[in-house]
């Protein structure tokens, strides 16, 4: 294993939340962010609220800017989100999940999790010089985000209809070509 399970848990929510984005926006509904929370185990307070879910939503674009930023940018970025958020790490078990850090408490609003956590997965990313496990689709007509977890670095497509897409149109190049 590269990372630790909660910085892949991390990345991988952060990298949802932002491509959400991306049309057809996949974050509109209440019960939308019910599930990404379920999805992603998130602990702690969930309000389900339509002005959580606009919290939440505001997250995307700071946190895009944070997953595609440059090292010294991005340890810029995670630095002000910890110190404006006054992030403690903590060891914590739960769930069934063994020792993990969390930084701010539960009680914290879901939003400023989301940006906590992404900001703690993020500093593993900077200190193993790892960012370039992050990139942009290589679909021309996407802008979502690929969390390139993979051995061999080889993931290139944010999404399983980004690749399906991508791979008929070579086909169909292919064809033609003959």
């Amino acid at each position: 294993m590269l990372f630790a399970d909660d910085t892949v848990a991390s990345l991988a929510a952060a990298v949802e939340l932002v491509n959400s984005a991306e049309e057809p926006d996949t974050l509109t509904e209440i019960a939308q962010l019910d599930a990404f929370f379920e999805k992603h185990r998130y602990t702690g307070a969930h309000a389900g609220t339509a002005a959580e879910l606009a919290a939440v939503r505001a997250q995307r674009a700071p946190l895009r800017r944070l997953l595609t930023a440059d090292r010294d940018t991005a340890v810029a970025v995670v630095n002000a989100i910890l110190a404006e958020h006054r992030a403690v790490p903590e060891l914590v078990r739960h769930d069934g999940l063994d020792y993990h850090i969390h930084a701010v408490p539960p009680q914290a609003p879901l939003q400023v999790r989301i940006a906590v956590e992404t900001a703690m997965a993020m500093i593993d990313l900077i200190r193993a010089d790892e960012l370039s496990r992050l990139a942009i689709c290589a679909d021309d007509s996407c802008a979502g985000i690929v969390l390139d977890l993979s051995r061999n670095r080889s993931r290139r497509y944010c999404s399983t209809a980004c690749t399906n897409r991508n791979a008929v149109a070579a086909y169909r190049a292919r064809k033609s070509a003959n």
